[in-house]
């Protein structure tokens, strides 16, 4: 995402109780990982293997995810934690899916990864947000 969006985010949030002191580059690693996460989920939901479900409905939750760290007004800590909570779970159930295929299928392989990277920023956001609270 570009600096003036974030820049823009960053004000917006600003006045949102509870996430003035947001840390963007975690935001912004956390939306990027979903996107890359998202686009290898769709990707591997084509290979046709037992994963397919999961792929798609992490995708979907990816996404959501995604657009919801981007619109940011009504958001509040606890919906981004429950948020992040859901997303760290679908991305944790299709990497362990996906993981079963990934000796077979680079595709399977490469959607792992990229739910486990979007799985730890997500982490790392919610971390980064609890520390915010403290």
């Amino acid at each position: 995402m570009d600096s003036m969006m974030m820049d823009a985010m960053s004000k917006d949030m600003a006045s949102m109780p509870g996430m003035e002191m947001m840390d963007m580059s975690a935001l912004q690693a956390c939306m990027d990982a979903c996107a890359a996460c998202e686009q290898a989920c769709v990707v591997c939901s084509t290979q046709m293997m037992d994963c397919s479900p999961a792929c798609m409905n992490c995708a979907d939750m990816c996404n959501t995810m995604m657009r919801a760290m981007m619109r940011m007004q009504g958001m509040t800590p606890s919906a981004m934690t429950a948020m992040l909570g859901a997303c760290v779970a679908m991305c944790r159930m299709c990497m362990d899916e996906c993981a079963k295929h990934a000796e077979h299928s680079d595709v399977c392989r490469m959607c792992a990864q990229a739910c486990k990277d979007c799985m730890d920023a997500c982490m790392a956001m919610r971390e980064s947000m609890s520390k915010m609270a403290s």
